[in-house]
């Protein structure tokens, strides 16, 4: 299964959607990168002129990228899963920050599995600008299935 497989497969839409590119996936983990661009509907009230990427879509990204994309991979390994099948949510989420994320910057989210077991995913992700420095890193976790009745 190639990257745009997995990308395909994503169940989310713009403006949801906060995976540009996956950059390595193998069954240990994942890179990936997204840019904030400064049309995303959040930077008009988050904050006053200073606009800055809220934290709950930083953890979102770290998500979307460091999460769902390494659980479809290791879900859907035959490249047979259609995405109104696959069924996911987030079951705990502990994350720290530590830079903001302006307008326009491209990040770089890295997630390292700590489990797959019984559909849940453990991972600890990172995020970091293109400077290299740590925006924010934490722990996700969430479950995973694809629908039978599908």
């Amino acid at each position: 299964m190639n990257y745009k497989d997995i990308l395909s497969k994503l169940p989310y839409t713009r403006p949801f959607l906060f995976v540009d590119t996956l950059l390595h996936l193998d069954e240990e983990g994942v890179k990936g990168q997204f840019t904030f661009l400064d049309t995303c509907d959040f930077y008009k009230g988050h904050f006053k002129g200073n606009p800055i990427t809220p934290g709950v879509i930083l953890t979102e990204c770290c998500a979307q990228i460091g999460m769902v994309c390494l659980g479809i991979y290791l879900l859907d390994k035959t490249g047979t899963i259609a995405t109104d099948r696959l069924k996911l949510g987030m079951s705990s989420a502990q994350m720290e920050f530590f830079l903001p994320v302006y307008p326009n910057e491209t990040v770089t989210v890295s997630s390292k599995k700590e489990y797959f077991r019984f559909n849940k995913l453990k991972c600890a992700v990172k995020m970091h600008n293109e400077k290299g420095k740590l925006i924010c890193k934490g722990t996700l976790s969430g479950m995973l299935k694809i629908d039978s009745d599908g």
